[in-house]
């Protein structure tokens, strides 16, 4: 008999968290388990899922409205749900309840950003966080990216440790997109009107302030001012939207720098742009553990990213990427010119990030490990 799983997750865009279920989902083995999931009734997840799973459409963004808690509940129970596997403050909180009204003991979730990390005003700050603290009781498994967030959660948030797993998130080790990496190069410089010979570094993700971006912008400025260092054209891409474009627009604008910097918005072929970097940064002030930095090293890029909690536990400083202070724009911009000056020591670090994803950071790890949580405990018996 089929274990059936009901997955809940907001989606309202498509970033790490709706990527790695998406992975899951459609990686676990269908003569094993039976699929349902509740999201947004539309978006590239739904795309991504449609194939692999009972796909139930549910608007969780409201957090007052308390009869998603009912939805949830008859969904499971009409469907005999064994297990309630969610992410994201809103969909925990409506899965966990429903979980726990329909009596079902095996309720994971996952946790890549803390509530108390979302990027909201004060007000819905503190309720996510009283009503994230009230649910957490009916989890029966938390899984964490990272060993930061394990120890936020037995620290601050009281979780006892047998009841946290850690899971890194998993890429595929092969990103097909379709082009050769010298076409997509040469078709995004035209699109761009960028100089052939242009030397491509970039940020890909949301515009937030999470990002790091304006100290991304300003190291911009510090290394195009200092370029005689330097005998190559070099252009800036900043892929994404966010509620932040408009003042890194600006802020790029009055620095002088707009000319050397595309915002290219949200772009389908994210993937497509970061196989055609030279170098990939990650000015991150927060973050859980990006998928696009696992990407990256998948791809053998050079990197250069914060040393902040998620990141660090990823890249090996000095031997698969650079690390820097977070929020600090001139070591941002040094490191940039280091790897760009010595390129054998950015291809080095290059090989070694592919060999580090090989070993610790693949789709099948990630699936296996997430399946050994649902058999835990005689979650599964």
């Amino acid at each position: 008999m089929k274990t059936k799983i009901l997955y809940i997750i907001e989606n309202v865009f498509f970033g790490g968290g709706e990527r790695s279920f998406a992975q899951i989902i459609n990686g676990l083995d269908k003569e094993k388990y039976e699929i349902y999931v509740v999201c947004m009734p539309r978006g590239k997840f739904v795309e991504e899922i449609k194939n692999s799973a009972n796909i139930l459409h549910i608007n969780l963004r409201n957090m007052f409205n308390l009869f998603n808690i009912c939805k949830l509940t008859k969904i499971m129970k009409e469907n005999n749900i064994q297990i309630v596997h969610s992410q994201g403050g809103r969909a925990d909180f409506f899965a966990r309840l429903a979980a726990r009204k329909a009596m079902i003991s095996a309720v994971v979730s996952t946790v890549a950003m803390p509530v108390e990390g979302y990027d909201v005003s004060l007000f819905k700050k503190v309720l996510y966080v009283i009503l994230d603290r009230f649910s957490e009781r009916f989890v029966s498994k938390f899984i964490v990216v990272s060993e930061a967030l394990r120890k936020r959660l037995i620290k601050i948030h009281r979780v006892p440790f047998e009841k946290i797993v850690k899971i890194c998130n998993g890429v595929e080790l092969d990103l097909d997109t379709g082009l050769r990496t010298s076409d997509i190069r040469n078709k995004l410089k035209l699109e761009f009107m960028i100089p052939e010979d242009a030397i491509l570094i970039g940020v890909i993700g949301r515009l937030v302030w999470q990002k790091g971006l304006t100290y991304f912008i300003r190291a911009i400025k510090q290394i195009l001012d200092d370029r005689r260092q330097l005998s190559a054209d070099i252009r800036f891409i900043i892929v994404g939207e966010g509620n932040k474009r408009k003042s890194l627009e600006h802020t790029a604008k009055k620095l002088g720098i707009e000319e050397n910097v595309v915002f290219t918005g949200f772009r389908n072929d994210a993937e497509r742009i970061l196989k055609a970097l030279d170098i990939l940064v990650l000015p991150s002030v927060l973050e859980g553990q990006p998928i696009v930095l696992l990407e990256a090293m998948a791809m053998g890029k050079a990197i250069v990213a914060t040393n902040i909690e998620g990141v660090n536990e990823t890249v090996d400083n000095g031997v698969t990427g650079v690390l820097i202070p977070p929020g600090d724009s001139g070591a941002l911009a040094e490191a940039i010119v280091c790897l760009l000056k010595d390129n054998k020591k950015a291809q080095e670090m290059a090989d070694a990030s592919r060999l580090a994803v090989e070993k610790n950071f693949t789709i099948n790890q990630m699936i296996e490990k997430t399946e050994n949580v649902y058999h835990d405990n005689m979650i599964i018996e």
